[in-house]
């Protein structure tokens, strides 16, 4: 009986590791919980004498979450050119002040680092499924290539070229922005955003910037990027007076400082920023209420 019980509690802490592998993979909170259940559901429906086969339960979740995965983002392409506008990974909040009674919740379980910030997810939409496995399980979860070539089905040396192939994709690092830098960048674009001063905006932008706003077609915003710092400042003026008493806040979003917006109290959009050389080069804004949901705990 000891042994059962000890086993139920260490299948119970793989959730965490498990969640945090199949965000990475998918950008979605909903599609990394139903991905981690399923996995759960087909290790318990396993006969008890295949269990007690199985040397480390931990890895064999894993390979079927990253199975489970694998599927999902097969069927996700077509999901997502159906979608209306922009898709955007869902934002995660920081956990200050969060440690009561939310421990279930999926956004609590993630280790905030640099693979989950919105300009490396982003990036990695636009890998083929399994580079983004590949690069995923190897390049930030250490996993060797012999059991990502169990989950993908091809040999350890073509998952290897398949994670070489990603990592191309990622942007070659430049001198990295401290998260004061980031954070002093992002304050002062709230403030010339609060203020709507158009031209400390441009200023703060570079002047190839790029916005992408995700409304989901459930909220109002522009379909497609807007691109250069000039039509953006003006964009983001153009909220402000459509919104009297918009409040803006300093938060972190997918562990980097961002900005919440909120209206009338309830959480409207929340803003992703990539900065190099004091200005802001992107900014990643989810309005997608299904997408928010975390968010609504805040303040």
């Amino acid at each position: 009986m000891g042994t059962a019980g000890a086993s139920t509690y260490e299948i119970a802490g793989e959730r965490r590791q498990l969640i945090n592998v199949a965000y990475r993979l998918l950008g979605s909170l909903a599609e990394s919980e139903d991905a981690v259940q399923e996995a759960y559901a087909r290790w318990y429906a396993l006969p008890r004498s295949r269990q007690e086969e199985i040397v480390s339960p931990g890895a064999w979740l894993t390979t079927v979450t990253g199975r489970i995965c694998l599927d999902v983002l097969g069927s996700a392409r077509a999901r997502r050119e159906r979608y209306v506008g922009a898709w955007l990974p869902d934002p995660l909040p920081g956990h200050a002040g969060w440690d009561h009674g939310h421990g279930t919740d999926p956004a609590d379980q993630m280790v905030l680092d640099e693979s989950v910030t919105m300009a490396v997810l982003v990036v990695m939409e636009s890998m083929t499924p399994a580079e983004r496995v590949a690069f995923v399980l190897h390049d930030v979860f250490r996993y060797p290539f012999a059991e990502i070539a169990d989950i993908l089905g091809r040999t350890p040396a073509a998952c290897k070229q398949l994670a070489a192939s990603a990592r191309r994709r990622v942007p070659v690092a430049r001198a990295p922005v401290t998260a004061a830098g980031q954070a002093a960048a992002v304050r002062q674009v709230k403030q010339a955003w609060e203020t709507k001063d158009i031209a400390a905006l441009v200023d703060l932008l570079d002047p190839a910037a790029v916005m992408t706003a995700d409304g989901g077609g459930m909220v109002g915003t522009v379909l497609r990027p807007i691109e250069g710092g000039a039509l953006i400042a003006q964009y983001l003026v153009a909220i402000a007076d459509k919104a009297p008493g918009l409040e803006l806040l300093e938060r972190s979003v997918n562990g980097v400082p961002g900005l919440v917006a909120q209206h009338d109290g309830a959480v409207t959009t929340v803003a992703s920023f990539d900065v190099a050389d004091g200005r802001v080069t992107r900014i990643w804004a989810v309005r997608n209420p299904e997408k928010l949901r975390p968010w609504v705990r805040d303040g």
